[in-house]
C-alpha cells in the first residue's frame, strides 16, 4: 500500500500540470480564434464605405507585415492589380494607407507639411541611427535650416570637383584588394560596392581628412548604422536585438571619429573653404546659435549615410545585371575609347554627358531596383506609404 502511495502521488501530480498547462493552452487557442474571427468578420461585413479598401489579412497586429516586408514592391503591385492606386494594409498593427501612382507621388512629395508629416513616423527609425537634434529629431523649420546648410556639397562646382576623386578611390579599391586580382573568381559585390561607397562618399562630401580616418572596418560600422534601417524599428527600435546593439555601437563610435576631428580642428584652426565640416563649424541657425559640436558630428554622419546608402545599392544592382551580360560591357569599354580617347584619359565632368549608354545604365537600373521603394508620412495619425 505504501508502495501504491509513492507512485500515485507523483503521477497524480504530473497529471494534474499537464491537465492545467492543457487548460492554458486551449484558453489561449480559444482567445487566438476569436480573434482571428472578429478580425476577418470585421473586414468581410464592417467595411467603411469612405476609407480605401482593406488588404485581407488573417491576424489583427500581424496583418500584411511578412508580405509586406518579404518585397514591398511585389506587394504594392500585386495589390495596386487588385484594389487600385489607393488602398490599405496593417503594418505592425498600423493602419498603412498606400497611394501609388502620379496622383500619389504629388500628395506625397508636394505635400504641405500640416497634411503630411515625416518627422512623427521617421524619428525613431533615424535618430538611433544619425543621432540627436538632426533630421527628423528635431523641429521641421530647423531641419530646413541644416539641408540649406548642407547644399555646399551639392552645388555643380562641388560636383566638378568630386569626380576625379571617385575615379581615383574605384581605381585604388580594385588595386588593393585581393578580391579582384586574377582573370575570374568570386565577389561579394555588396560588400565590396559598400565599401567604395564609403571611401568615395566620405572623400568627396568631407575631403581628404576625414576619408583617411575611414577604411574597411569603419566601412562595417556603417554597415551596422544602415542595418538600423529595418521595418521592424518602426516599432521595435528600443529593443536590444542583435543589429540594434551593433547600430547603437557604431553610432557611437563614429559620431567620436567626427567629435574628435572638430575639437582638432577648432584647436589648430584649421580652415577649408571646400570642406562641409568646416563650412557647418563656422554656421549659424536663424536664432543666432552656432551648430553645436555634436549636431555637426551627427549631421556628417546623416551627410555620408546619404550619399552612400542608395549610391551602394544602385552600384550593386549595376555590376550584377553587367555581369549577365558581358555584350553591353564590351559596348560601355567601347563608347569610352570612342568617346573619350583610346587611351582613356582621367575622367572629368564633363565626360560624363558623352557617355549616354552608361547614363542609360544607370537610368535603367534605377527603373528596375528603385533603391526607396516607400515614403512614410503621417497624415492625421494615419501613416501613408
Amino acid at each position: 500500500m505504501g508502495l501504491l502511495q509513492e507512485v500515485a502521488g507523483p503521477l497524480s501530480q504530473q497529471f494534474s500540470q499537464l491537465s492545467t498547462v492543457s487548460q492554458v493552452g486551449a484558453v489561449i487557442a480559444g482567445l487566438l480564434f476569436v480573434s482571428v474571427a472578429l478580425n476577418v468578420f470585421q473586414q468581410l461585413f464592417l467595411k467603411n464605405p469612405n476609407e480605401p479598401p482593406l488588404v485581407f489579412h488573417w491576424f489583427p497586429l500581424v496583418g500584411s507585415t511578412v508580405t509586406y516586408g518579404m518585397d514591398p514592391p511585389r506587394f504594392f503591385k500585386e495589390n495596386r492589380e487588385k484594389y487600385g492606386d489607393i488602398f490599405t494594409f496593417v503594418l505592425l498593427g498600423k493602419r498603412t494607407t498606400v497611394y501609388v501612382g502620379p496622383a500619389g507621388n504629388d500628395f506625397i512629395l508636394n505635400g504641405k507639411l500640416k497634411d503630411v508629416n515625416a518627422e512623427e513616423i521617421y524619428t525613431v527609425l533615424t535618430t538611433p541611427v544619425f543621432g540627436k537634434d538632426v533630421v527628423y529629431d528635431c523641429p521641421n523649420s530647423k531641419l530646413m535650416e541644416q539641408k540649406k546648410f548642407m547644399k555646399i556639397a551639392l552645388t555643380t562646382q562641388a560636383f566638378q570637383s568630386y569626380v576625379p576623386i571617385i575615379a581615383d578611390e574605384v581605381t585604388n579599391y580594385f588595386k588593393r584588394s585581393p578580391d579582384f586580382k586574377g582573370n575570374s573568381g568570386v565577389v561579394n559585390i555588396p560588400k565590396s560596392m559598400a565599401e567604395i561607397t564609403i571611401f568615395t562618399a566620405s572623400h568627396s562630401l568631407q575631403g581628404s581628412e576625414v576619408r583617411s580616418k575611414f577604411d574597411e572596418s569603419l566601412a562595417d560600422l556603417y554597415h551596422d548604422l544602415d542595418m538600423g534601417f529595418t521595418p521592424i524599428n518602426f516599432t521595435f527600435h528600443w529593443v536590444p536585438f542583435p543589429w540594434n546593439k551593433r547600430r547603437d555601437h557604431a553610432q557611437q563610435t563614429i559620431a567620436k571619429i567626427y567629435m574628435d576631428t572638430i575639437k582638432e580642428r577648432r584647436a589648430a584652426g584649421k580652415s577649408n573653404s571646400q570642406d562641409i565640416m568646416w563650412h557647418l563649424m563656422n554656421s549659424t541657425y536663424k536664432n543666432g546659435v552656432k551648430i553645436p559640436d555634436h549636431e555637426i558630428a551627427h549631421m556628417m554622419i546623416a551627410l555620408l549615410m546619404a550619399g552612400q546608402h542608395s549610391s551602394s545599392s544602385t552600384s550593386s544592382w549595376i555590376m550584377l545585371r553587367l555581369a549577365s551580360r558581358p555584350d553591353i560591357v564590351e559596348a560601355l569599354y567601347r563608347e569610352q575609347v570612342e568617346n573619350l580617347g583610346a587611351n582613356l584619359p582621367p575622367l572629368t565632368y564633363e565626360d560624363l554627358a558623352k557617355l549616354p549608354l552608361n547614363q542609360a545604365i544607370i537610368k535603367e537600373t534605377l527603373r528596375l531596383h528603385a533603391p526607396i521603394h516607400s515614403i512614410l508620412p503621417t497624415n492625421c495619425s494615419r501613416p501613408l506609404a
